[in-house]
């Protein structure tokens, strides 16, 4: 069936005239008469009663007019989405760390949801490396980690930087004085996972002689990493803006350590797409989200207790939560 001659029997129906259907259509009455003859002819019933001045519908006219309605109300909606790329429908697959999930995803989120309503988002919380993974078999479309992802049509926008520190219930009773990595290496450590950025600069800064008895946990969550930070299992380098609930308790404190811990780069990461935009945008506001976080957050950490860098410094290398 024609859309074409529905809508023209819509609006024969309103304008009750066949000249003035011709116009609204950009046609001629001829044209507007014999779509409707070919619709009475599939439909088997008279639509119009064409004996008076003008033309009314019929009773069976009547009953098909709601339905010949929602057809063109449906088919313009569906132009609608077609032609216009901002208006987003469907699904998109994010994949996200743990570090972001305890700060400002919650935020996107709101902000996604207003800015595409209609968008159906599915989530997928893990490690950078299974996240990275899942990614390269094109199982996400988009994911907010901790390491760029190098690929073919694969583009990577920065975020923001989470400081890193290390925490410890006061249940170890430390004190507040300043901690050599030789100090530290006294506590059990809890550790992101293995091969994850902060795991790897943990077994640089433990390095060598200040190693000693070191027992190093690597867990692949984050919410457990905290959990048993303040049952007092061990410390734990974090950072303080997923803690902010554990600190302002104080049932977890920043302690003060003589070698700087590098900080948590966290990035976008989304297939270039021209002929749809949608990843794109969405990491973008992810971007913005994530800087009005760090603005926001970057005064807490001020009033935190300073790693003091005495030696060579953390390094460059990126973490991953």
């Amino acid at each position: 069936m024609n859309i074409r001659f529905l809508e023209t029997f819509v609006w024969l129906a309103k304008l009750r005239n066949f000249r003035l259907t011709a116009e609204r259509l950009h046609t001629t009455q001829a044209a507007v008469s014999s779509r409707i003859a070919s619709l009475e002819q599939d439909f088997g019933v008279r639509l119009f009663d064409r004996s008076a001045r003008e033309v009314a519908l019929t009773a069976d006219g009547s009953k098909a007019l709601v339905y010949a309605e929602r057809m063109v109300k449906l088919m313009r909606e569906m132009k609608d989405d077609m032609s216009d790329k901002q208006v987003y429908a469907g699904v998109i697959r994010i994949g996200v760390i743990e570090s972001i999930v305890h700060s400002w995803f919650p935020d996107f989120l709101g902000r996604l949801h207003k800015a595409f309503p209609r968008l159906q988002i599915e989530i997928a919380s893990d490690t950078t490396i299974h996240l990275h993974e899942q990614f390269s078999k094109g199982n996400l479309d988009l994911v907010l980690q901790a390491e760029p992802v190098i690929g073919p049509q694969v583009s990577n926008i920065a975020l923001c930087e989470f400081p890193m520190r290390w925490v410890g219930s006061p249940k170890l009773d430390i004190g507040s004085e300043t901690l050599s990595m030789s100090d530290l290496s006294a506590f059990p450590v809890i550790s992101f996972a293995r091969n994850s950025g902060p795991h790897a600069v943990i077994e640089r800064l433990f390095s060598g002689s200040e190693r000693g008895n070191l027992h190093v946990n690597c867990i692949a969550s984050v919410a457990t990493m905290i959990r048993l930070a303040t049952d007092g299992f061990g410390i734990a380098a974090v950072p303080p803006a997923i803690i902010q609930r554990e600190l302002n308790e104080e049932i977890l404190h920043v302690l003060r350590v003589d070698t700087e811990f590098p900080a948590l780069a966290l990035i976008a990461c989304f297939r270039s797409d021209h002929e749809n935009p949608l990843t794109e945008t969405v990491a973008r506001i992810a971007q913005e989200t994530a800087s009005d976080f760090a603005l926001n957050w970057g005064h807490e950490i001020a009033r935190l207790p300073s790693p003091l860098a005495v030696g060579k410094p953390g390094g460059s290398e990126t973490a991953a939560g």
